[in-house]
Protein backbone atom coordinates (compact mmCIF):
# COMPACT_ATOMS: atom_id res chain seq x y z
CA UNK A 1 0.00 0.00 0.00
CA UNK A 2 1.62 3.49 -1.13
CA UNK A 3 1.64 6.09 1.33
CA UNK A 4 0.51 9.21 -0.94
CA UNK A 5 1.11 11.77 1.81
CA UNK A 6 4.91 10.48 1.77
CA UNK A 7 4.92 10.57 -2.40
CA UNK A 8 3.54 14.34 -1.94
CA UNK A 9 6.14 15.06 0.43
CA UNK A 10 9.20 13.47 -1.44
CA UNK A 11 8.00 15.50 -4.79
CA UNK A 12 8.44 18.57 -2.75
CA UNK A 13 11.94 17.24 -1.39
CA UNK A 14 11.05 16.46 1.61
CA UNK A 15 14.45 15.15 2.64
CA UNK A 16 13.25 12.80 5.48
CA UNK A 17 10.53 11.19 2.79
CA UNK A 18 13.16 11.10 0.02
CA UNK A 19 15.21 8.85 2.65
CA UNK A 20 12.26 6.56 3.61
CA UNK A 21 11.33 5.64 -0.23
CA UNK A 22 15.08 5.05 -0.88
CA UNK A 23 15.34 2.40 1.90
CA UNK A 24 11.70 1.21 0.80
CA UNK A 25 12.74 1.17 -2.74
CA UNK A 26 16.00 -1.28 -1.50
CA UNK A 27 13.53 -3.33 0.67
CA UNK A 28 12.92 -5.11 -2.92
CA UNK A 29 8.98 -6.11 -1.83
CA UNK A 30 6.08 -5.84 -3.51
CA UNK A 31 5.39 -2.22 -2.29
CA UNK A 32 9.24 -1.19 -3.84
CA UNK A 33 7.60 -1.52 -7.37
CA UNK A 34 4.47 0.49 -6.64
CA UNK A 35 6.60 3.42 -5.25
CA UNK A 36 8.75 3.38 -8.48
CA UNK A 37 5.70 2.94 -10.65
CA UNK A 38 4.17 5.56 -9.15
CA UNK A 39 6.89 8.40 -8.93
CA UNK A 40 7.92 7.39 -12.96
CA UNK A 41 5.91 10.26 -14.33
CA UNK A 42 7.96 12.57 -12.38
CA UNK A 43 10.99 11.12 -14.01
CA UNK A 44 13.02 11.87 -16.78
CA UNK A 45 14.29 15.71 -16.04
CA UNK A 46 17.64 15.13 -14.30
CA UNK A 47 21.27 14.66 -15.87
CA UNK A 48 22.93 11.50 -14.77
CA UNK A 49 26.89 11.42 -14.74
CA UNK A 50 28.58 8.08 -13.73
CA UNK A 51 32.14 8.21 -12.07
CA UNK A 52 34.08 5.47 -12.26
CA UNK A 53 37.86 4.08 -11.73
CA UNK A 54 40.29 2.37 -9.77
CA UNK A 55 40.61 2.76 -5.52
CA UNK A 56 42.34 5.43 -4.40
CA UNK A 57 42.55 7.52 -8.13
CA UNK A 58 40.18 10.83 -6.70
CA UNK A 59 37.15 9.84 -7.86
CA UNK A 60 35.31 10.81 -4.58
CA UNK A 61 37.67 14.14 -4.57
CA UNK A 62 36.41 14.80 -8.05
CA UNK A 63 32.71 13.90 -6.96
CA UNK A 64 32.87 16.67 -4.15
CA UNK A 65 34.76 19.25 -6.65
CA UNK A 66 32.09 18.56 -8.79
CA UNK A 67 28.93 19.21 -6.44
CA UNK A 68 30.49 22.79 -5.03
CA UNK A 69 31.07 23.87 -8.61
CA UNK A 70 27.27 22.62 -9.70
CA UNK A 71 26.14 24.25 -6.24
CA UNK A 72 27.54 27.75 -7.04
CA UNK A 73 25.82 27.20 -10.41
CA UNK A 74 22.66 27.01 -7.84
CA UNK A 75 21.79 22.92 -9.15
CA UNK A 76 20.73 20.29 -6.68
CA UNK A 77 22.62 17.48 -7.02
CA UNK A 78 22.28 13.91 -5.52
CA UNK A 79 24.67 11.77 -5.24
CA UNK A 80 24.45 7.60 -5.17
CA UNK A 81 28.11 6.34 -3.71
CA UNK A 82 28.42 2.92 -4.69
CA UNK A 83 30.15 0.85 -1.92
CA UNK A 84 31.27 -2.62 -1.65
CA UNK A 85 28.67 -4.84 0.27
CA UNK A 86 29.58 -5.22 4.19
CA UNK A 87 30.36 -9.05 4.32
CA UNK A 88 28.66 -8.57 7.99
CA UNK A 89 25.23 -6.32 7.48
CA UNK A 90 24.90 -6.46 3.48
CA UNK A 91 25.11 -2.87 4.15
CA UNK A 92 27.29 -0.08 2.49
CA UNK A 93 31.09 -0.98 3.77
CA UNK A 94 31.84 2.67 2.94
CA UNK A 95 28.82 4.40 3.70
CA UNK A 96 30.82 7.20 6.22
CA UNK A 97 31.56 8.80 3.76
CA UNK A 98 33.82 11.20 5.78
CA UNK A 99 35.45 13.17 2.56
CA UNK A 100 32.31 14.31 1.66
CA UNK A 101 31.20 15.85 5.26
CA UNK A 102 31.99 19.40 3.69
CA UNK A 103 29.08 18.97 1.29
CA UNK A 104 26.93 16.77 3.38
CA UNK A 105 25.64 19.65 5.15
CA UNK A 106 24.12 21.60 1.98
CA UNK A 107 20.20 21.26 1.86
CA UNK A 108 20.76 21.01 -1.58
CA UNK A 109 23.01 18.27 -1.82
CA UNK A 110 22.13 14.53 -1.20
CA UNK A 111 24.23 11.73 -1.01
CA UNK A 112 23.16 8.15 -0.24
CA UNK A 113 25.53 5.06 -0.21
CA UNK A 114 24.12 2.26 -1.41
CA UNK A 115 25.95 -1.36 -1.49
CA UNK A 116 26.51 -3.40 -4.50
CA UNK A 117 24.75 -6.18 -3.32
CA UNK A 118 26.94 -8.52 -5.31
CA UNK A 119 26.57 -6.87 -8.55
CA UNK A 120 29.34 -8.13 -10.73
CA UNK A 121 29.15 -4.78 -12.76
CA UNK A 122 29.56 -2.68 -9.04
CA UNK A 123 25.81 -1.14 -9.65
CA UNK A 124 23.58 -2.18 -7.72
CA UNK A 125 20.64 -2.30 -9.30
CA UNK A 126 18.79 -0.76 -6.56
CA UNK A 127 20.96 2.47 -7.09
CA UNK A 128 19.44 2.97 -10.69
CA UNK A 129 16.18 2.97 -8.85
CA UNK A 130 17.50 5.02 -6.03
CA UNK A 131 18.46 7.45 -8.97
CA UNK A 132 14.60 7.45 -10.10
CA UNK A 133 13.38 8.57 -6.45
CA UNK A 134 16.47 11.46 -6.83
CA UNK A 135 14.74 12.88 -10.53
CA UNK A 136 11.62 12.62 -9.21
CA UNK A 137 12.33 14.73 -6.12
CA UNK A 138 13.76 17.07 -8.64
CA UNK A 139 17.23 17.14 -8.25
CA UNK A 140 18.95 18.27 -11.20
CA UNK A 141 22.06 16.54 -11.52
CA UNK A 142 22.44 12.85 -10.14
CA UNK A 143 26.00 11.71 -9.98
CA UNK A 144 26.94 7.50 -9.49
CA UNK A 145 30.37 6.98 -7.73
CA UNK A 146 31.23 3.52 -7.97
CA UNK A 147 33.46 0.91 -7.09
CA UNK A 148 36.67 0.06 -8.33
CA UNK A 149 37.73 -1.01 -11.71
CA UNK A 150 37.23 -4.91 -12.52
CA UNK A 151 36.58 -6.57 -15.43
CA UNK A 152 32.79 -6.54 -15.22
CA UNK A 153 32.42 -3.08 -13.92
CA UNK A 154 30.59 -1.93 -17.14
CA UNK A 155 26.67 -1.88 -15.89
CA UNK A 156 27.67 2.34 -14.71
CA UNK A 157 27.25 3.13 -18.47
CA UNK A 158 23.71 1.40 -18.72
CA UNK A 159 22.75 3.86 -16.26
CA UNK A 160 24.44 7.74 -16.92
CA UNK A 161 24.18 10.02 -19.45
CA UNK A 162 28.07 10.63 -19.00
CA UNK A 163 30.34 8.11 -17.62
CA UNK A 164 33.66 9.29 -16.86
CA UNK A 165 36.64 7.16 -16.08
CA UNK A 166 39.29 8.54 -13.77
CA UNK A 167 42.32 7.17 -13.72
CA UNK A 168 45.73 8.23 -11.97
CA UNK A 169 49.13 8.00 -13.66
CA UNK A 170 51.56 6.07 -11.80
CA UNK A 171 49.47 2.71 -12.03
CA UNK A 172 49.69 1.84 -15.52
CA UNK A 173 45.81 2.35 -15.45
CA UNK A 174 45.56 3.34 -19.46
CA UNK A 175 46.60 -0.16 -20.02
CA UNK A 176 43.93 -1.66 -17.27
CA UNK A 177 41.66 0.44 -19.00
CA UNK A 178 42.09 -1.04 -22.41
CA UNK A 179 42.12 -4.76 -20.36
CA UNK A 180 39.09 -4.47 -18.62
CA UNK A 181 36.95 -2.63 -21.59
CA UNK A 182 36.49 0.72 -19.88
CA UNK A 183 37.87 2.46 -23.37
CA UNK A 184 34.32 1.26 -24.82
CA UNK A 185 32.23 2.88 -21.43
CA UNK A 186 34.22 6.18 -21.16
CA UNK A 187 32.41 9.41 -22.84
CA UNK A 188 35.55 11.10 -21.67
CA UNK A 189 39.14 10.19 -19.10
CA UNK A 190 40.03 12.11 -16.02
CA UNK A 191 43.81 12.03 -15.59
CA UNK A 192 43.90 13.03 -11.73
CA UNK A 193 46.87 13.30 -9.37
CA UNK A 194 48.46 14.77 -12.69
CA UNK A 195 50.91 16.62 -10.81
CA UNK A 196 52.63 13.07 -9.89
CA UNK A 197 55.74 11.65 -11.74
CA UNK A 198 54.78 9.74 -14.73
CA UNK A 199 51.87 12.02 -15.81
CA UNK A 200 52.58 12.40 -19.06
CA UNK A 201 53.61 9.46 -20.19
CA UNK A 202 50.52 8.43 -18.96
CA UNK A 203 48.90 10.94 -20.83
CA UNK A 204 50.79 10.08 -24.29
CA UNK A 205 49.83 6.45 -23.95
CA UNK A 206 45.99 7.19 -23.67
CA UNK A 207 46.28 8.80 -26.40
CA UNK A 208 47.73 6.32 -28.42
CA UNK A 209 44.98 4.28 -27.42
CA UNK A 210 42.32 6.44 -28.43
CA UNK A 211 43.81 7.15 -31.72
CA UNK A 212 42.69 3.78 -33.06
CA UNK A 213 39.26 4.18 -32.46
CA UNK A 214 36.98 5.06 -35.66
CA UNK A 215 37.07 9.34 -35.89
CA UNK A 216 33.82 9.09 -37.64
CA UNK A 217 32.89 12.76 -37.30
CA UNK A 218 29.32 11.85 -36.13
CA UNK A 219 31.33 9.46 -33.64
CA UNK A 220 31.89 11.07 -29.78
CA UNK A 221 35.68 10.87 -29.83
CA UNK A 222 36.46 10.54 -25.80
CA UNK A 223 38.86 13.85 -24.55
CA UNK A 224 41.33 13.67 -21.43
CA UNK A 225 41.34 15.87 -18.86
CA UNK A 226 44.33 16.42 -16.64
CA UNK A 227 43.22 17.31 -12.65
CA UNK A 228 44.09 17.67 -9.43
CA UNK A 229 41.41 17.28 -7.52
CA UNK A 230 42.51 18.07 -4.17
CA UNK A 231 43.83 20.94 -5.06
CA UNK A 232 40.38 21.71 -7.25
CA UNK A 233 42.68 22.13 -10.48
CA UNK A 234 40.76 20.44 -13.26
CA UNK A 235 37.14 20.12 -12.08
CA UNK A 236 35.74 23.34 -14.45
CA UNK A 237 36.93 21.49 -16.92
CA UNK A 238 35.58 18.40 -16.47
CA UNK A 239 32.19 19.70 -15.96
CA UNK A 240 32.53 21.64 -19.25
CA UNK A 241 33.29 18.30 -20.51
CA UNK A 242 30.24 16.76 -19.54
CA UNK A 243 28.03 19.82 -21.07
CA UNK A 244 30.07 19.66 -24.46
CA UNK A 245 29.07 15.90 -24.33
CA UNK A 246 25.40 16.22 -23.66
CA UNK A 247 25.07 18.98 -26.08
CA UNK A 248 27.09 16.72 -28.83
CA UNK A 249 24.38 14.18 -27.71
CA UNK A 250 21.90 16.18 -28.15
CA UNK A 251 22.47 17.63 -31.57
CA UNK A 252 23.43 14.45 -33.06
CA UNK A 253 20.01 13.20 -31.70
CA UNK A 254 21.92 10.40 -29.56
CA UNK A 255 20.54 11.53 -25.40
CA UNK A 256 17.16 9.64 -26.29
CA UNK A 257 18.58 6.94 -28.70
CA UNK A 258 21.03 6.13 -25.52
CA UNK A 259 17.93 6.20 -22.83
CA UNK A 260 15.77 4.34 -24.94
CA UNK A 261 18.57 1.42 -25.13
CA UNK A 262 19.12 2.00 -21.22
CA UNK A 263 15.66 1.32 -20.85
CA UNK A 264 15.30 -1.73 -22.76
CA UNK A 265 17.74 -2.91 -21.19
CA UNK A 266 16.64 -2.15 -17.81
CA UNK A 267 13.11 -3.61 -18.46
CA UNK A 268 14.96 -6.88 -19.62
CA UNK A 269 16.30 -7.17 -16.42
CA UNK A 270 13.47 -6.41 -14.40
CA UNK A 271 11.52 -9.14 -15.98
CA UNK A 272 14.57 -11.75 -15.38
CA UNK A 273 14.15 -10.73 -11.79
CA UNK A 274 10.87 -10.86 -11.36
CA UNK A 275 10.92 -14.51 -12.97
CA UNK A 276 13.97 -15.42 -10.94
CA UNK A 277 11.94 -14.79 -7.61
CA UNK A 278 9.63 -16.32 -8.43
CA UNK A 279 11.19 -19.46 -10.16
CA UNK A 280 13.37 -20.42 -7.06
CA UNK A 281 9.73 -19.52 -4.64
CA UNK A 282 9.68 -22.70 -1.70
CA UNK A 283 8.40 -24.93 -4.82
CA UNK A 284 11.14 -24.46 -6.87
CA UNK A 285 13.85 -24.87 -4.20
CA UNK A 286 12.20 -27.88 -2.97
CA UNK A 287 12.11 -29.25 -6.29
CA UNK A 288 15.88 -28.47 -6.58
CA UNK A 289 16.65 -30.11 -3.23
CA UNK A 290 14.86 -33.37 -4.01
CA UNK A 291 16.63 -33.91 -7.34
CA UNK A 292 20.13 -33.01 -6.33
CA UNK A 293 20.68 -36.17 -5.24
CA UNK A 294 19.97 -38.04 -8.85
CA UNK A 295 22.46 -35.41 -10.42
CA UNK A 296 25.15 -36.72 -7.84
CA UNK A 297 24.71 -40.19 -8.88
CA UNK A 298 24.43 -39.74 -12.81
CA UNK A 299 20.70 -40.43 -12.68
CA UNK A 300 20.09 -37.30 -14.30
CA UNK A 301 21.65 -34.62 -16.37
CA UNK A 302 21.52 -30.83 -14.63
CA UNK A 303 20.27 -29.94 -17.55
CA UNK A 304 17.31 -32.75 -17.36
CA UNK A 305 16.49 -31.28 -13.96
CA UNK A 306 16.02 -27.44 -15.02
CA UNK A 307 14.47 -28.37 -18.05
CA UNK A 308 11.82 -30.28 -14.93
CA UNK A 309 11.78 -27.04 -12.67
CA UNK A 310 11.01 -24.61 -15.54
CA UNK A 311 8.15 -26.80 -16.29
CA UNK A 312 6.98 -27.33 -12.99
CA UNK A 313 7.19 -23.72 -12.93
CA UNK A 314 5.18 -23.14 -16.15
CA UNK A 315 2.42 -25.03 -14.93
CA UNK A 316 2.27 -23.31 -11.80
CA UNK A 317 1.43 -19.54 -13.41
Amino acid sequence: MINNNLIEKLLKQDRRSIARVITIVESNDYNSNEYLKEIHKNTGRAYRIGITGPPGAGKSTITNQLTKLYRKQNLKVAIIAVDPTSPFTGGALLGDRVRMNDIGMDSGVFIRSMATRGSLGGLSKKAIDAADVFDAAGFDIIIFETVGVGQSELDIAQAADTTIVVLVPESGDSVQAMKAGLMEIADFFVLNKSDRPGSQQSYTALQTILMIKDHDKNLWLPNIIKSVASENKGIEEIANEIERHKIFMAEKNLFTLKREKQTKVRIKEIVEHILKDKLWSQTGENSLNLSIEKVILGNLSPYQIAEEIIEEFKNRI
